[in-house]
């Protein structure tokens, strides 16, 4: 891989399909010793609680898909 003058990197296609990076797909980088890791991000507890309850409790998928279509 080589850097780009804007400090991008393109990850090649396979690694991309291999490891379902897509765009938007949060990265992190580790340094270990002599090398640079780079990992998808976890979810995180942070994460999830931001989003819970988003549905709300006790809806079914149908009554969800209604209230997203206005029903």
């Amino acid at each position: 891989m080589k850097l780009m003058e804007r400090g991008q990197l393109t990850i090649p296609k396979k690694y991309r399909d291999r490891y379902g990076i897509r765009p938007g797909t949060e990265l992190e980088m580790i340094e270990k010793e002599e090398c640079l890791l780079i990992v998808k991000k976890k979810l995180t507890q942070t994460s999830i609680s931001e989003v819970y309850g988003i549905l709300g409790k006790n809806k079914d998928t149908d009554r969800i898909i209604e209230d997203m279509r206005g029903r």
